[in-house]
């Protein structure tokens, strides 16, 4: 009887070991999965590598980037956006895959134009109070077509924007930055 329980354990811990380990790659496994399928379809970490966006976003601030919401509804003017370089921009050499971060300023339909320092949307100036300060150069009037975006940064003078290079197509748009995690002293929605 003693031989049998000594020849039946070391079999029964071994089967125990395998399916530890099993059950850990399988656990491993989903999460893995998991975390692509959040990244890809709901949200991703971004961050800020230059001043275009300040005083609102600075170079070094961490964001999540939440995907869902353009799903159910279009983007809107005001919305901080993060997205991929449109066809003129890569025509100048920026690749495919980074990301750019601006804020929508004219939704398809409108008229936008830039004098003064002063943005107009159909002829309203814009109250604008997130800006570090006025544009310093004009901007003709331009007609923003269907499925196109007017956006720009908030460091208006020290930004790559549609000013620059034209309309941002709507497929384009990654997501809309949601909330800061980094730096600490400024964690909180955007």
């Amino acid at each position: 009887m003693n031989v049998r329980e000594t020849d039946t354990k070391p079999a029964t811990t071994s089967s125990k070991g395998w399916s530890s380990w099993q059950e850990n790659l399988t656990l491993i496994a989903i999460a893995l999965c998991l975390a692509v399928l959040i990244r890809i379809f709901i949200a991703e970490p971004r961050y800020i590598p230059s001043d275009s966006m300040v005083p609102t976003l600075h170079t070094g601030d961490r964001l999540v980037v939440e995907k869902l919401s353009y799903r159910f509804h279009p983007p809107t003017r005001g919305d901080i956006i993060v997205f991929q370089p449109p066809a003129e921009l890569q025509r100048r050499g920026y690749p495919q895959d980074q990301a750019f971060i601006k804020r929508i300023i004219g939704i398809p339909g409108k008229i936008l134009k830039v004098s003064n320092g002063q943005v107009y949307l159909d002829s309203q100036p814009l109250k604008e109070d997130y800006i570090a300060e006025p544009a310093n150069q004009p901007f003709p009037p331009v007609q923003i077509p269907q499925d196109q975006y007017f956006v720009m940064g908030d460091n208006r003078n020290d930004s790559n924007d549609s000013r620059y290079w034209g309309f941002l197509p709507r497929q384009n748009i990654i997501g809309r930055a949601a909330f800061r995690f980094w730096p600490l002293d400024r964690i909180g929605l955007i």
